[in-house]
């Protein structure tokens, strides 16, 4: 399993693209247990940006006890998962590029299918009965 695709995978998955570090800990423990389909996809789209270092290259911010995904590596995410088979490796921005992205004055809101609000929702209830 690829740590980095998969944290960009799982950022992209909560609304604003921010999760707290309990949650992140809880999903990768999830999906590192999912078996060999998930370890070998995010081999095949992590082989597609060979350099990638979300923190260094400004796709993944650390902000009070969490992570977000960036414009930038929601960008990436999406050309690692394009369908077509590039015939060079994607490359991710460099440092220096990756730092001037700016964010657009709105960003509209993305559409969340219904399996992950139910994923949200069993999320909650399962916290809930922790506690």
């Amino acid at each position: 399993m690829n740590f980095q695709v998969t944290v960009l995978k799982i950022l992209v998955s909560y609304p604003d693209g921010f999760a707290v570090m309990e949650d992140l800990k809880r999903d990768m423990a999830l999906l590192a247990t999912s078996g060999r389909d998930w370890a070998d996809r995010t081999k095949r789209l992590a082989a597609r940006v060979p350099d990638l270092d979300i923190f260094s290259q400004g796709l993944v911010e650390r902000i009070s006890g969490g992570w977000k995904i960036t414009v930038g590596g929601r960008e990436v995410l999406e050309s690692m998962e394009a369908h077509r088979v590039p015939t060079a490796p994607v490359e991710a921005p460099p440092v220096q590029e990756a730092a001037a992205l700016t964010l657009p004055t709105q960003v509209p809101p993305l559409r969340q299918p219904a399996d992950r609000a139910k994923r949200r929702r069993e999320r909650r209830e399962l916290r809930r009965e922790a506690s």
